[in-house]
């Protein structure tokens, strides 16, 4: 039977722009001579470098760590030299700095060695995802949290739906696509080795309905025994139908609840590049060190999917893909709507990297007007947010009122400005008003933390003067007892002295009656010899 899907609010539906870079298959990247592998490409903490720089290294040989459970580690793209370890610009919207490790490849490209995990279905779920943290898979539908934790169900929970999500809704993007297309058996594998770490009763891969070629891959890729538990669905080409709670309101009806994740209603949902990632870290020991990436847009002359080495710098893509570098057009990592532009084309690949697109420059920039309040931004919004109230609190820092409206539901698909007739930069606004209160809730951590610790310190110095004090009290006591028990001691002596005294007089009284007796008795006898 065919599923039924339901619908989300809002949307909106777009020119795809796909079929440019969708003309031919998929071309490896050549590698370039140097590689740029940032320490933190995911949500999280950054992991640990655990090499040293003139190092040789291997390609999958670990780079660094995982220090923290939100984190997981960084491998090699190829073998060569480590030659520094050292800030370096990073896609990121922010466009700063941050901690890299640079490696010189020698061109050889010798792997390291590797622990394939064909017995995975003998393994605990547990270990399973151990093994999935230590090969560094994180999602690469672009959010690059790790994926070992989305497959946590934890304790008592139920996974009832797996769901594959393939909808690339975005204009121009096309990696999981053509991964799709040219890698299905790679997909259902990796669902399968995802679905024995969840356990899940039901599997379903999700496609938009403008891909049928890609359908067409799957369904025949899929044995008789799958189809009887994982479905193929397509879904209407509408953005953002890619959205994990939009693509899980379309496949069962739910809502994942405010604040909440899709844990809450008993459904796991990855992406299709991160399915392909795991399959290669079970059943080859290969850790994530590539991913396909789409290289589009106008002033691309030969625009492409590519299978790219992590740390690959932008650069080197565009110029195999025929960049024409003008002041027109600039560089966007991601789509035209969610993604953000990219200061220099020096930065690398990173692990959520799924777009690098030239976009024409806006010839002149329009001054945003005052909202009217027409409500198309709140008709179109998929979250079902009010985004004009949350741009009046935004814009006018009350960020306790922009968050009685559900700030953090919002998933910043940039529908509500790419309607709005004032050009008002919404999600702008947005992103403004979630920085500043994180920013606020991290110092608010730490005011608490220090506030604590001067608590602890204020309770450890009043403990300490109490036990000093009942220390003191002890030491009263115990001299005064020590000093009561030395006045007894001497009384009893005084005593015993006294009555040794008496003792002795009584003796010598005793003794000296007695000589007085004999005396007289003698006395007498002399007067009785006398007579």
């Amino acid at each position: 039977m065919k599923r039924r899907l339901w619908h989300f609010h809002g949307g909106l539906r777009l020119p795809g722009h796909k079929a440019e870079s969708m003309q031919e298959p998929v071309h490896t990247a050549t590698i370039p001579p140097q590689l740029i592998v940032p320490l933190q490409q995911h949500i999280g903490e950054p992991a640990e470098p655990e090499v040293e720089v003139g190092q040789r290294v291997l390609k999958g040989q670990r780079l660094a760590h995982a220090t923290e459970y939100v984190s997981v580690p960084v491998h090699a793209p190829t073998s060569g030299t480590v030659r520094t370890i050292d800030d370096y610009p990073i896609p990121h919207p922010s466009g700063l700095q941050a901690p890299c490790i640079v490696i010189d490849s020698d061109g050889e490209d010798e792997w390291t060695e590797l622990t394939p995990r064909p017995d995975y279905a003998d393994l605990e779920p547990s270990a399973l995802r151990n093994v999935i943290r230590e090969a560094g898979i994180v999602g690469m539908g672009g959010a690059g949290f790790p994926a070992f934790i989305k497959l946590n169900a934890g304790p008592g929970n139920v996974i009832d739906t797996l769901i594959l999500n393939g909808a690339e809704c975005e204009p121009y993007i096309t990696c999981d696509a053509i991964l799709i297309q040219e890698q299905p058996r790679r997909i259902i594998d990796g669902m399968l080795i995802m679905r024995h770490a969840v356990q899940a009763r039901h599997c379903i891969i999700a496609l938009e309905d403008n891909q049928p070629r890609a359908y067409e891959s799957l369904r025949e890729a899929l044995s008789d025994e799958e189809k009887t538990f994982i479905e193929l669905v397509q879904v209407p080409t509408i953005y953002p139908s890619g959205g994990e709670k939009q693509l899980i309101k379309i496949l069962t009806g739910k809502e994942v609840p405010s604040h909440g994740l899709p844990l809450d209603i008993n459904t796991v949902c990855h992406n299709v590049g991160t399915a392909a990632a795991v399959a290669d870290a079970i059943h080859h020991g290969k850790p994530l060190i590539s991913r396909y990436v789409t290289v589009t847009g106008e002033a691309i002359g030969q625009p492409s999917n590519l299978d790219v080495l992590i740390g690959t710098p932008f650069s080197a893509l565009l110029e195999q893909c025929g960049w024409r570098d003008d002041k027109d057009h600039e560089l966007i990592m991601g789509g035209p709507l969610m993604g953000f532009n990219v200061a220099t084309p020096g930065v690398p690949v990173i692990k959520t990297t799924n777009c690098i697109l030239s976009w024409p420059r806006a010839a002149e920039q329009h001054t945003p007007m005052p909202c009217i309040r027409c409500g198309e931004c709140a008709r179109v919004c998929p979250a079902q947010l009010l985004p004009q109230q949350l741009y009046w609190y935004a814009r006018a820092k009350n960020f306790d009122r922009v968050q009685d409206f559900n700030l953090f539901d919002c998933i910043e698909c940039g529908c509500c400005a790419y309607v709005c007739p004032s050009h008002i930069p919404l999600v702008q606004y947005y992103r403004f008003a979630k920085t500043e209160i994180w920013a606020q809730e991290r110092e608010k951590r730490k005011a608490d933390l220090a506030r604590e610790r001067h608590e602890f310190r204020q309770e450890r110095l009043e403990r300490k003067k109490r036990e000093d004090e009942e220390r003191k009290q002890r030491k009263k006591e115990m001299l005064k007892k020590s000093q009561g028990d030395k006045t007894e001691s001497d009384d009893n002596k005084k005593a015993t002295i006294e009555a040794a005294k008496a003792r002795a007089r009584a003796r010598r009284a005793e003794s000296a009656s007695t000589d007085n007796t004999a005396d007289d008795a003698t006395v007498k006898n002399d007067d009785k010899e006398e007579s």
